[in-house]
């Protein structure tokens, strides 16, 4: 959970070292791309996986990396994006429940609710009024991250690391070219980047995407998802923890109490059936 919490302070550096907001997610999916395709097996996949493993690619891809770091690029306060990111598990669950239609319990729809209530008492913070476009553009990554967990429930079957490579080449080449538009000559921008911006999107791309996740799916052959999966509501603790050792933010106390409710709605909402 520290190496996903990192990302954001993290992100915000390297943002921070010449690096333009769509070209960072590019280059971090480029990176993923180039780590896992030595080791799949490239073929067609049965036609039934296209249009999930399409939606998927998009969403976790290029959607997901494209408003994360615009998001981090707006933002002059970490803390409440950082919180708000974990909106991405309420909406999983919305999404499920209105196009999959799935059962959601009664508890679950109270925890789900409470989740929002979190964030509605962090928008009661005074700062959060210069940092409402920030906000919308977190909102739209959770939105999209929930997403991309419905479209990978059809995916159970194909190869983790050939789902993954898919998601970084699609995830480049969108993010790539939208950078080239709306950013300028990209080649220019490389030659622009200092060496903390590189280090932090190959730690982005490699560490924590890579490394990261796979820890997760290693603890899954060995301990239950429903054990597992509540931790990934504590990658806000550190996450904090870490704007406060780079940037010296301290969250107000309105934003404490508001990140309270969130993360604790978000740890139960993964335990409860």
């Amino acid at each position: 959970m520290f190496l996903l919490g990192s990302a954001y302070p993290l992100g915000k550096y390297g943002l921070n070292a010449s690096m333009n907001p769509l070209l960072f997610g590019a280059l971090r999916m480029g990176f993923v791309f180039v780590c896992l395709v030595p080791f799949c097996k490239i073929s067609l996949p049965n036609k039934k996986y296209i249009f999930p493993l399409i939606g998927f690619s998009i969403c976790m891809g290029a959607g997901v990396n494209m408003f994360l770091y615009l998001s981090l690029s707006k933002a002059t306060i970490l803390a409440p994006i950082t919180i708000c990111a974990q909106l991405s598990i309420p909406f999983a669950i919305l999404i499920s429940s209105f196009f999959l239609k799935e059962s959601i319990s009664l508890k679950k729809w109270l925890l789900v609710f409470t989740s929002f209530v979190g964030i509605i008492l962090i928008a009661f913070d005074p700062r959060i009024f210069d940092e409402i476009f920030a906000s919308i553009l977190i909102l739209a990554m959770a939105f999209c991250y929930g997403l991309s967990q419905v479209f990978s429930r059809y995916l159970k079957d194909l190869d983790v690391k050939f789902t993954n490579a898919s998601m970084g080449f699609v995830g480049f080449l969108i993010l790539v070219t939208l950078s080239q538009i709306f950013e300028g000559n990209v080649f220019y921008q490389l030659q622009q980047i200092e060496l903390e911006g590189w280090v932090c999107v190959f730690y982005a791309g490699v560490i924590i995407s890579l490394l990261g996740h796979m820890m997760m799916f290693y603890l899954y052959k060995f301990y239950p998802v429903g054990m597992v999966l509540p931790f990934y509501a504590l990658f806000p603790v550190f996450g904090i923890s870490l704007i406060f050792i780079i940037f010296a933010e301290v969250p107000s106390m309105i934003t404490f109490i508001g990140g309270f409710v969130v993360i604790s709605s978000i740890f139960l909402l993964q335990k409860v059936r």
